[in-house]
C-alpha cells in the first residue's frame, strides 16, 4: 500500500453489508474513510436470514470483530421432507445460520460512527488521474484515492461506468419470511429447528434454517425461522402482477413488502399450505411481513475502472441458492484491501482486485446457476423439466446447496 503516512482517501457509496466490510478492513490499514448510504435511518431492519462460510468469518476476524456463540445459530444436519410431511432423507452438515440484522449490527459497532453517513446519496462518480470525484445530492463535491462503489444490484455507478450490462431476469421469484419460533405448534418446532430443512414438491423448492430472535437472540424459544421459496414466474404476464401494487403502480426489480397486495399474499399462502409438507404450510402462512425477490443473474466482464471498483452484488449478482452473497462481498472487501498492500499504485492495485475477482465472481454465478436449473426449467418445454427433474434428488440438493466452496 503507498505511504500510510499520507493518510488516503476512500469513499464507499452504500452503507450495507459490503460496505461496511470495505469500511471496516481499509479503516484498519490506515484509510480515511466516508460511507454515503442513501437511506437516511438504520438499516438494522432487514433482510432474514443469511449461511455462513469459513471466508466470512476469515473476514470478519481480519475487520477486527470478535466471533463467538452469539453470531448465529448452529445447526447440525439438513431434512428433505415429503408434501405429507414425513422425513425423505437425512445428512449430517454442521453449520452456523446468522441473520442480516446481526451482522449489520456488529459490523457498524465495530466502525466508529464518524465513517458512516446515512443519508447521503452519491450521484455521481468520476475517474481522474490523480483522484476520482465524487458528487452528493445535496451539491457537495468531494475528491479521493479510492471510490468503492458498493450500492447493490441496482448500482447506479455500475450503470455509469458498464452501461451494456444489464439485470437477466432468470424464470423465477423467491419468497422470503420470518417466523418467531414461538408462534409455531410444538410438532414443527421440534420437526424444523436445529435443522437446515428442504421440500422438494414438483416444480417447487423451499428451505428454511433457524436464526436469531428478537434483539438478535439466539436462545431456544427467542428465535425465528427463516424460509427462501422458490417458484417459477413469468417475466410476461406473473412477474408483472406481483409488482404491481395496490394504486397500479408497478415496481421494477422488487416491490416494497408493505405494499404488497392483499390477494398476493393471499394467493402465496393457499400455495402453501396446497404444495408444501404440513411443516413448511405452517411456517409460511405464520411469517411475518413475507416479502419477494425476481431473481437475477449480473456478470461484470471488469470490476475496476482507474480509481473506481465495484464491489459484491454491484458486480456480480449470483443467485442465492449457493448463499454466497455476503460472503462474496466480504471476499472481495479482503480482495481489495490485499491488493492496496501489495501495490504501491491505487490503480494497479484495482487491476490485481479486479483480474482476481471476476474470476471468481464468474464462477459463483455460474455455480448459482447450476443450482437453479431445475427452477428456470420449469417456465420451458416439458422435456426440459424432466430433465431438470432427473437431477433434482434431495441428496442432491442437500449435498449442493448453500455449502462452503472454494473458487
Amino acid at each position: 500500500m503507498a505511504n500510510p503516512s499520507a493518510r488516503l482517501k476512500a469513499i464507499i457509496a452504500g452503507g450495507s453489508l459490503g460496505g461496511l466490510f470495505a469500511a471496516n478492513l481499509l479503516v484498519r490499514n490506515g484509510w480515511d474513510v466516508d460511507i454515503f448510504e442513501r437511506v437516511p435511518e438504520e438499516l438494522a431492519g432487514r433482510g432474514a436470514g443469511i449461511v455462513t462460510h469459513p471466508e466470512l468469518f476469515e473476514a470478519m476476524t481480519a475487520a477486527g470483530i470478535a466471533i463467538d456463540d452469539s453470531i448465529g445459530v448452529k445447526v447440525q444436519s439438513r431434512v428433505t421432507f415429503a408434501q405429507s410431511g414425513a422425513v425423505l432423507s437425512e445428512r449430517e452438515l454442521p453449520q452456523t445460520l446468522t441473520a442480516w440484522g446481526k451482522m449489520y449490527h456488529v459490523l457498524r459497532a465495530a466502525l466508529p460512527e464518524v465513517h458512516y453517513h446515512a443519508g447521503g446519496t452519491v450521484v455521481a462518480v468520476e475517474d481522474g488521474a490523480d483522484q476520482a470525484s465524487v458528487s452528493l445530492g445535496d451539491g457537495t463535491v468531494l475528491r479521493a484515492d479510492l471510490v468503492i462503489a458498493a450500492d447493490g444490484f441496482k448500482s447506479a455507478i455500475r450503470e455509469r461506468f458498464l452501461p451494456d450490462v444489464k439485470l437477466q431476469y432468470a424464470g423465477y421469484v423467491a419468497w422470503r419470511g420470518l417466523v418467531d419460533e414461538t408462534s409455531l405448534s410444538l410438532a414443527t418446532r421440534e420437526a424444523l429447528f436445529d435443522k437446515f430443512a428442504f421440500c422438494l414438491p414438483p416444480r417447487e423448492q423451499i428451505l428454511g434454517y433457524p436464526v436469531a430472535g428478537q434483539g438478535n437472540s439466539t436462545t431456544p424459544g427467542e428465535r425465528r425461522y427463516n424460509f427462501v421459496w422458490y417458484r417459477a414466474t413469468s417475466e410476461d404476464i406473473q412477474l408483472p402482477n406481483l409488482l404491481t401494487d395496490a394504486s397500479g403502480k408497478r415496481w421494477v426489480g422488487g416491490i416494497p413488502p408493505t405494499l404488497i397486495r392483499r390477494e398476493v399474499l393471499a394467493d402465496m399462502e393457499d400455495a402453501a399450505l396446497t404444495l408444501l409438507a404440513p411443516q413448511f404450510g405452517e411456517v409460511v402462512t405464520k411469517s411475518t411481513q413475507p416479502l419477494f425477490q425476481p431473481i437475477f443473474d449480473l456478470e461484470v466482464p471488469h470490476m475496476a475502472f482507474g480509481r473506481v471498483a465495484l464491489l459484491g452484488d454491484a458486480a456480480f449478482v449470483a443467485r442465492p441458492h449457493c448463499g454466497m452473497g455476503v460472503t462474496k462481498a466480504a471476499s472481495d472487501a479482503m480482495a481489495l484491501v490485499s491488493a492496496l498492500k501489495s501495490h504501491a499504485d491505487v490503480q494497479d492495485a484495482l487491476a490485481e482486485y479486479s483480474r482476481v475477482r471476476t474470476q471468481v465472481g464468474t464462477a459463483i454465478v455460474q455455480h448459482a446457476r447450476h443450482l437453479g436449473a431445475y427452477m428456470q426449467a420449469q417456465l420451458k418445454n416439458e422435456v426440459d423439466r424432466e430433465m431438470a427433474e432427473r437431477y433434482r434428488t434431495p441428496d442432491a440438493v442437500m449435498r449442493e446447496t448453500a455449502v462452503p466452496a472454494r473458487f
